[in-house]
């Protein structure tokens, strides 16, 4: 056994509040801190159960997780469809292809011409 006493081990393994508290507080806080704690814990149990049951629905539907990757995949490509970013390069680089194929006809037609003239 030793000499130390209980009560001294447990008061300095305790983390000491602020002083500004005083006792009544600082209990009132504690408890206020475990009932927190205890909902948090209510509440993971609830989705644990509740993401059981969706997956439970998904299997008597059918659905596979790959059913889920697709929608999610196809939802996300919608989303940068209708995206102004993408409308605004899909429009620069429609542009730029116009561009690209009247100037590569022009060539052509330059080319196809000094060919004529060399005959």
């Amino acid at each position: 056994m030793t000499d130390v006493p209980v009560d001294n081990a447990a008061a300095s393994a305790r983390t000491s509040a602020p002083e500004s508290l005083t006792l009544a507080e600082e209990e009132e806080l504690r408890s206020e801190l475990a009932k927190v704690e205890e909902e948090i814990g209510t509440l993971r149990q609830v989705l644990a159960a509740k993401e059981r049951h969706c997956g439970e629905l998904k299997r008597k539907l059918g659905l596979t997780p790959l059913d889920g990757l697709k929608q999610n995949l196809s939802k996300s490509w919608h989303d940068v469809q209708v995206s102004n970013a993408y409308k605004k390069t899909q429009e620069t680089l429609s542009q730029a292809g116009q561009k690209t194929s009247a100037a590569l006809s022009n060539v052509g037609s330059v080319i196809s011409r000094k060919l004529g003239d060399m005959r």
